[in-house]
């Protein structure tokens, strides 16, 4: 154990001295670094939590990484802690990396904060993660999700700063979103140029055994397979668990609804229930698939995809960014790709749409109108390719706006996208 965790002291460094990308999330972190609480940094594998948390951390730390097999079979956790002060000398600040490889990890980091260590703790897989620590360390950690580069940070990584005054201007961010829509944003594609396509294939299946498979012990593990790429085929889409079981031949529909969760929790996917304000029709109702990375959907799964979900997926995927549980609205009448709730009030309607013209205004924006009347809410928002305006539509005000200048709203109002070059 002590020779692994010195090579592992040695990847530190090597992280420590490599170029940075300024990450969204490494704001929140700053923010509760020195408080008490357990910082808990979820995720899926490869999007950069651990380089997050290197890069934030200034002051001596610990480091143990869990993704290595030997560490993770120890069975005494104390001879791990003082390992780790044997190659890391005296330290207050200790990071644990895949903690959840770990049996009974939350008992050990319970006792590290009891202890008065300052604990930060990575992790891929959601349910485990919040599951056992609201059970052990209620309101006593913080959580800071780290995703794929949002549009900001892909912009940020290749040293641009959307200002667009001129039409070429908007031209070359424009091209740039085609390329983060196909390309996606996982940093090891964006900043070192690996292939997206092998790569997405590689991480797929590397996520599907190590953190669904073996972890889960799913016995019938070609028939997870099959239905993770039946999902992330039809990404954008309403599926149902009957449904699913029915074109899938997947035993039941109970073992289907585990195989979802399984891989919402690993972070292939993530899920839009139907909103209701009745919770048992929400819950009868079908639901909408959405990939958590586009390098998923560009990796040999989905022939093709038209730009109106890739468009659809990238909102999904940044409202999650921004703290949001996704929700859609359909009725008889039509659809509404998200609701956007705060508490029990509808915040805002939003509907994505490569452009809006006459043959689908009354889709797009009239029964945007009518579904918004309903709920009341509160905002109206059309996001289309590169159209912007307001239309006055039924006596309330509907914004359209360009899907770049959205997916870069939170960036550029936090300011993290001062003090780069600018479009040329």
């Amino acid at each position: 154990m002590r020779e692994h965790m010195i090579a592992q002291k040695y990847e530190v460094e090597l992280l420590k001295r490599q170029s940075y990308v300024k990450r969204e999330a490494g704001e929140k972190l700053r923010k509760y670094l020195n408080t008490d609480l357990i910082k808990v940094i979820t995720g899926p594998r490869r999007a950069g939590k651990s380089f997050l948390a290197v890069r934030t951390l200034k002051e001596n730390f610990g480091y143990v990484n869990f993704d290595d097999e030997v560490l993770a079979k120890a069975d005494d956790l104390n001879e791990v802690l003082k390992l780790a002060h044997e190659v890391y000398g005296d330290f207050r600040t200790i990071f644990l990396d895949e903690i959840q490889n770990v049996r009974s990890w939350e008992l050990f980091v319970n006792r590290l904060g009891r202890l008065g260590y300052n604990v930060i703790i990575t992790g891929s897989n959601s349910k485990l993660l919040s599951s056992e620590l609201a059970t052990h360390l209620t309101g006593r950690y913080i959580e800071v999700k780290v995703f794929p580069f949002s549009f900001g940070e892909f912009l940020r990584a290749n040293n641009i700063e959307p200002k667009v005054e001129t039409s070429f201007q908007e031209g070359k961010v424009l091209s740039k979103l085609s390329e983060y829509l196909e390309r996606g944003g996982f940093p090891e594609v964006v900043v070192k140029g690996y292939d997206y396509r092998d790569y997405g294939r590689m991480l797929f299946d590397s996520i599907i055994m190590k953190d669904v498979v073996k972890r889960k012990n799913v016995k019938y593990s070609s028939s997870l397979y099959e239905l993770a790429l039946y999902l992330v085929s039809n990404f954008a889409r309403e599926f149902s668990y009957t449904r699913l079981k029915n074109a899938l031949d997947v035993g039941s529909v109970h073992t289907v609804k585990n195989y979802v969760d399984y891989l919402e929790e690993a972070f292939i996917i993530l899920k839009a229930e139907r909103f209701s304000y009745k919770v048992r029709e929400s819950l009868k109702s079908p639901r909408k698939i959405y990939v958590v990375d586009p390098a998923f959907l560009s990796a040999g799964f989905v022939p093709s995809p038209d730009l109106g979900r890739k468009m659809e997926n990238a909102v999904a995927v940044e409202l999650v960014r921004r703290g949001y549980r996704l929700y859609y609205w359909r009725d008889e009448r039509g659809e509404v790709d998200f609701v956007l709730r705060k508490g029990l009030n509808v915040e805002e309607l939003i509907q994505v749409t490569k452009e809006i013209t006459k043959n689908n205004y009354r889709r797009e924006v009239k029964n945007l109108v009518e579904v918004g009347k309903r709920l009341r809410a509160e905002k109206l928002t059309v996001i289309t390719w590169d159209e912007e305006g307001s239309i006055r539509e039924g006596g309330r005000d509907v914004r359209v706006v360009p899907l770049w200048k959205w997916l870069i709203e939170a960036t550029t109002k936090s300011g993290l996208m001062g003090g780069y070059a600018t479009l040329k």
